[in-house]
C-alpha cells in the first residue's frame, strides 16, 4: 500500500495494544501459522519478547536487530510484518526523519471459535492444511459437554454473600484490555444497488448494520462472487422479522458456489507458488520472471494478462483443473498461462493446455525452471514439425530468448523491475 524504503539503521518501538498471555502463543501456533507461515509468526513472537517486563512497550531498536534474531533479509520480514497486519495482528506507524522511526502495534489473536468461525480466516486455514487435519484442530478446540440432567444448580449470587453500600461509580480509563484488530478487506462493492433490488418491505434497514455489510463483503471475497450475484442470495437469507440470517446466507452463498464449481476446492486460483519450491532471488531479467511466476496466483496472473478484466468462467475452470486435476503447482501453472496465450493468439486452448499439463504430472514437474525448460523444449520440438514465419516468432515468451538470462539490468530497469507485482494484483 505504499513505496517507503526501510534500511536497517531505521528504528522502531513496539506498543502492546492488548493483553497477552500464553494462550494467544498456542492460538498463534495452530490456527495463525499454517497461514501466515513461520517467518510472520517468528516476528510476531520476536516483537511480543521485545516489550518491557510489563509487556506495556519496547525500548528502541533497530531492523537490523529484527534481521539478526530472525536470522533473515530486510525484505523478508518486512513482507512478514505486512502478513501480520493484514490479518490483523499488527499496526505499523510511520515517522520520517534523518533516521525513520515506526512503532508496532501489537494485538491480539482472535478466539478459537471467533476465528474458526470467521469467513475468510476458517476458509484459508482448512484449504491450507486440508480437511482432516481441520477436523483434528476443530476436535481440541471443542467445549467438553457433560449432561446435567441429573444435576440441579446450587451456585451461589453475589448479592446473597456481598453487601453493597451507595457509592458514586467513576469510570476508569485507559485500563489495558485484550483488544482484537479487525482484518481489512478492500473490495469494490455496491451496496446501494444491493439494497435497491431487494423489494421494499422485505428488509429490516436498521438491522443492516456493519456486521452484516462486513460478512456479504468477505463472502463475495472468499468466493470471487459480484453485486449482482450475491443478491439473490441475500434476499435468500432474510427471515420473515426482516434480519439477514447470517448463517444461513453463508449455507446458501457456499452452495452457490459449489453448485457452480462443481464442489472444486476454494482459493486454489488464489494460492502462490510454495515457498519450499521457490528459488533463490537475482536481478537478472529472468530471474525477475521467474519471480513473478513463483509470487503471483494464477488468477491475479491470468487477469493480468487479460488486461486487468475479470477472467472469463471458462478460462478459470481451465486453470482450477491444471491445479486439481494435474495437481500443477501454481507458478508451473504460471508458466503454463503465459505460454500458452502467447503462442496460441492469446487463447486458452483447453486441448493443448491438458495435453502438456498431462505430460508434466507425468514427469511430477514442480519447479518453475523446470516448466520454462520444458517449454523451450516442446516449442523445439514443434519447431521441427512446422517452419515458422518472422511474425510468428515474434509470438515467443520474452524468457525463451537465452540472452536473457546474463543481460545486465541498470539502475532504471531494476527499479521498474521492483514494482513489477503492481501489475499483478
Amino acid at each position: 500500500m505504499n513505496n517507503i524504503t526501510i534500511l536497517p539503521a531505521d528504528t522502531f518501538i513496539v506498543v502492546n495494544k492488548t493483553i497477552t498471555n500464553d494462550k494467544d502463543r498456542k492460538i498463534i501456533s495452530t490456527l495463525y501459522q499454517p497461514i501466515i507461515g513461520s517467518l510472520a509468526t517468528s516476528l510476531y513472537f520476536t516483537l511480543w519478547s521485545d516489550l518491557d517486563s510489563q509487556e506495556i512497550m519496547s525500548m528502541s531498536y533497530t531492523h537490523h536487530h529484527l534481521m539478526a534474531n530472525l536470522k533473515s533479509k530486510l525484505d523478508d520480514i518486512i513482507e512478514a510484518r505486512k502478513v501480520l497486519e493484514a490479518v490483523g495482528l499488527l499496526r505499523t506507524y510511520f515517522k520520517k526523519q534523518e533516521i525513520n522511526n515506526y512503532i508496532y502495534e501489537l494485538y491480539s489473536p482472535l478466539s478459537p471459535s471467533d476465528f474458526l468461525n470467521h469467513p475468510i480466516l476458517s476458509t484459508f486455514l482448512e484449504n491450507n492444511i486440508g480437511e482432516k487435519e481441520y477436523k483434528k484442530i476443530i476436535e481440541y478446540y471443542k467445549n467438553i459437554n457433560i449432561s446435567l440432567d441429573e444435576y440441579k444448580e446450587i451456585t451461589e449470587v453475589f448479592s446473597n454473600i456481598f453487601e453493597c453500600k451507595s457509592k458514586d461509580i467513576n469510570n476508569i480509563n485507559d485500563i489495558k484490555k485484550s483488544n482484537i484488530n479487525d482484518i481489512i478487506i478492500e473490495k469494490d462493492f455496491d451496496f446501494n444497488l444491493l439494497l435497491e433490488s431487494i423489494p421494499k418491505g422485505i428488509i429490516n434497514i436498521k438491522s443492516f448494520n456493519n456486521d452484516s455489510k462486513n460478512l456479504i463483503i468477505n463472502l463475495s471475497y472468499i468466493y470471487n462472487l459480484d453485486v449482482k450475484e450475491m443478491i439473490p442470495l441475500v434476499i435468500n437469507s432474510i427471515k420473515d422479522n426482516g434480519i439477514v440470517d447470517k448463517n444461513l446466507l453463508k449455507k446458501n452463498v457456499k452452495n452457490y458456489y459449489e453448485f457452480e464449481n462443481k464442489n472444486k476446492q476454494l482459493f486454489l486460483l488464489y494460492r502462490k507458488h510454495p515457498e519450499s519450491l521457490k528459488t533463490e532471488g537475482g536481478l537478472g531479467a529472468r530471474a525477475k520472471m521467474i519471480y513473478i511466476f513463483e509470487n503471483v496466483t494464477p488468477y491475479n496472473f491470468l487477469k493480468a494478462r487479460n488486461n486487468g478484466a475479470k477472467p472469463a468462467s471458462r478460462d478459470l475452470n481451465i486453470i482450477e483443473s491444471l491445479l486439481t486435476d494435474f495437481k500443477l503447482s501454481p507458478g508451473v501453472v504460471n508458466v503454463l498461462i503465459d505460454y500458452t496465450l502467447k503462442i496460441n493468439d492469446k487463447k486458452l486452448n483447453k486441448n493443448f493446455l491438458e495435453t502438456i499439463a498431462s505430460h508434466w504430472k507425468r514427469l511430477n514437474i514442480k519447479t518453475v525452471e523446470e516448466a520454462m525448460l520444458l517449454c523451450e523444449k516442446e516449442h523445439k520440438k514443434y519447431d521441427k514439425e512446422k517452419v515458422h514465419t518472422k511474425k510468428e516468432e515474434e509470438k515467443l515468451p520474452e524468457w525463451f530468448d537465452k540472452n536473457i538470462e546474463v543481460k545486465k539490468v541498470n539502475k532504471e530497469e531494476e527499479d521498474e523491475l521492483k514494482n513489477i507485482l503492481k501489475e499483478f494484483m
